[in-house]
């Protein structure tokens, strides 16, 4: 099992972030080059405590198709979806939010962490492959994530 962790700070409340992580069209919107999106469950708005929802998208040149549910939620600080179907063997993904100030403007900020665990399928072959590129790539991707809803947030808030 493969474990990552990415910290985004990001100039606006809690509640906007939270919100806006929380948009099926922000994430479509920053996943894009994947060409992701949602194909069933709920398939735009915004998805709480029990919401499922079924993205597809082409990683690795594949076309894949992972069905997540909502399976934690405290609006403003705290959300989990967990993968119910797809190609992973395990995955889990934990969004925190706590609010700070940004130290050169004072401005409110929230610092937005994310926790992935996952495990690919396939017995050692698939751990291999995690510790070769899917970590490394999944990284990147929250990253890539982070940075597109960052920018729309801030954009918005000026």
């Amino acid at each position: 099992m493969s474990r990552f962790e990415v910290t985004t700070l990001v100039l606006a409340p809690p509640s906007v972030v939270f919100d806006t992580s929380l948009s099926v069209e922000a994430h479509t919107s920053s996943m894009r080059d994947s060409g992701e999106r949602a194909v069933a469950g709920v398939t735009s708005g915004r998805l709480s405590l029990g919401d499922q929802v079924t993205w597809r998208a082409r990683h690795l040149g594949l076309t894949w198709h992972l069905t997540s549910t909502i399976s934690a939620y405290i609006r403003p600080s705290y959300f989990v979806d967990e993968q119910v179907s797809g190609p992973f063997r395990y995955w889990r993904h934990e969004h925190t939010f706590e609010s700070t100030r940004d130290g050169d403007s004072g401005v409110e900020a929230t610092l937005m962490k994310d926790v992935v665990e996952f495990a690919a399928p396939a017995g050692p072959l698939g751990t291999f492959a995690e510790a070769l590129v899917l970590r490394r790539y999944m990284t990147k991707l929250i990253l890539l994530r982070n940075t597109h809803l960052k920018q729309a947030i801030e954009t918005t808030m000026r």
